[in-house]
């Protein structure tokens, strides 16, 4: 298996380098993290992929469990979901964006500041979620605390733009503390919990100072011309950071988004749309993270698209790599259309979910899965139902998802691969759309040493293999083929004794 095996390479610097010495069909059984091959090749990983491997190692044992867990959920809640818009990016005045119902700007961002005065989720019920949470199969969530609005789902003590401001109605609500009720429950439930937090904030003065007008999402002033209000920036940023990780309890995973807001040295190719602000905005990474671990050994720091040692995994966006990564790396997608809710959403089935899913895990990444409720704090029930069935198949095939690797070929036509390790693979099977029965036999790319064993993961029933070209092929009994293309994706779990 020298060559096929992508395991221990997404678990951290020594293996992960060790493994992809195996694929060069290198001796890797004394492979040390002082040899300088090794030392080399793990170079080259961090240049291609634009990843530094962590160098604590508490923080890469974490982030080996991490890897483990395949399936997280991104919560969006904030005051567009009182409007029912795509988040908060309305307020930003850049050509793309569309403000349905208005012809003036500064009227809407009136408004939409306002709806702090109105926003009441009376139906928020963080223990309901935390078990929906559960349900669904996830191993950890993350609740945004703060979109780029500005506007806190928790009780920050620098702005009175938050939830428990007593100009906000919920703020009488005993739940009113929104982040910390939902980390607390989600925890109760067993999950490991994470907090999104914006780095531009478009309401307060320090970002966008009001004496001048906003003309995209960057700093609304020459930052090298007021210093002390940038400094002012910096600090506001660094100290409600230093809130949601000293005071809400054990967080996991500090997410941090808006990319834009970076030291100028990091722009890279990747980024550099997104960068135009011609001035360094940093806001000490180094320091908010060294923090942030002196009260939360190991936390997981994900200072999203900014190439640094923190961005502990990489976040595609609303998409999946075309090969399997040997980084960390977790796709955020959202279940409808947008991250927070909307009316009339186009939510995906839960065979796309599925089948999402394995796209991901079979490429060696997890998936974090987008959805948000309601202004009334309620979730959609096609994200109840969803949820529910993509956590029954979990509970019966998560044996293929969960701690698994990618092995090559990684997927073919219908069929993926996931491993546990050189002895036993996992060929999960995607039905089409309208696939009425399986074929009567599956083939299989993946190679196994020896003769392999093959079964349903569902029913535990065997099934016959064969050798098939350099390959294998696994029959499929005629009297379950209509009954398996019905399910969301079929597993056949191959094992070598």
């Amino acid at each position: 298996m020298k060559s096929k095996l992508f395991s221990a390479i997404l678990f951290g610097l020594l293996i992960g380098a060790g493994n992809l010495l195996a694929q060069t069909g290198t001796d890797t059984k004394n492979v040390s993290k002082d040899d300088p091959m090794t030392a080399k090749l793990t170079q080259q990983l961090s240049n291609e992929f634009g990843y530094t491997w962590p160098k604590d190692p508490l923080v890469m044992e974490n982030l080996k469990k991490w890897q483990g867990y395949k399936f997280g959920l991104l919560i969006h809640m904030g005051l567009y979901s009182e409007l029912g818009i795509i988040e908060s990016w309305a307020l930003c005045p850049e050509e793309w964006i569309t403000r349905d119902g208005y012809d003036d700007y500064y009227k809407f961002c009136n408004d939409y500041r306002n709806t702090k005065n109105r926003f009441n989720p009376v139906n928020f019920d963080p223990e309901k979620w935390a078990k929906m949470f559960k349900g669904s199969g996830a191993k950890y969530m993350i609740y945004s605390s703060k979109h780029h609005d500005g506007f806190c789902l928790y009780d920050t003590k620098y702005t009175d733009f938050k939830v428990t401001d007593k100009e906000c109605p919920f703020s009488s609500n005993p739940k009113s503390n929104v982040l910390k009720e939902v980390l607390d429950a989600t925890r109760k439930e067993g999950l490991v919990t994470g907090v999104y937090f914006s780095k531009p904030d478009w309401t307060t003065p320090y970002f966008w100072w009001p004496y001048y007008p906003p003309k995209d999402r960057n700093p609304t002033y020459d930052i090298t011309k007021h210093p002390d209000r940038w400094k002012k920036f910096v600090d506001y940023t660094q100290n409600q950071i230093n809130e949601l990780t000293t005071e809400y309890g054990k967080v996991d995973i500090l997410w941090l988004d808006g990319c834009w807001v970076m030291p100028k040295s990091s722009i890279t190719e990747k980024v550099k749309e997104f960068c135009v602000y011609p001035h360094d905005m940093d806001i000490n990474m180094k320091l908010i993270a060294e923090r942030a671990r002196a009260k939360q050994p190991g936390m997981l720091v994900v200072d999203r698209w900014v190439q640094s040692e923190y961005e502990d995994y990489l976040t595609p966006e609303q998409k999946t790599p075309e090969k399997a990564l040997p980084v960390p790396w977790e796709s955020c997608i959202t279940m409808g259309g947008a991250w927070g809710w909307v009316p009339n959403d186009r939510y995906k089935s839960s065979k796309e979910l599925v089948n999402l899913l394995v796209n991901i895990v079979s490429k060696g990444g997890n998936l974090l899965l987008g959805i948000g409720p309601n202004g009334k704090g309620e979730f959609e029930p096609k994200v109840y139902e969803n949820l529910e069935t993509f956590g029954k198949w979990l509970n019966v095939n998560g044996e293929a998802i969960y701690d698994t690797y990618p092995v090559e070929p990684f997927s073919e036509g219908q069929v993926a691969y996931t491993a546990k390790n050189d002895r036993t693979i996992y060929a999960i099977y995607l039905p089409a759309k309208n696939e009425k029965e399986l074929p009567a036999e599956i083939s299989v790319s993946a190679k196994l040493p020896g003769k392999p064993k093959a079964s349903l993961i569902a029913t535990r029933q065997k099934l016959t293999v064969q050798s098939a070209d350099g390959g294998l092929k696994v029959l499929i009994p005629k009297n379950l083929r209509a009954s398996l293309a019905a399910q969301e994706a079929v597993v056949i779990k191959l094992e070598c004794q």
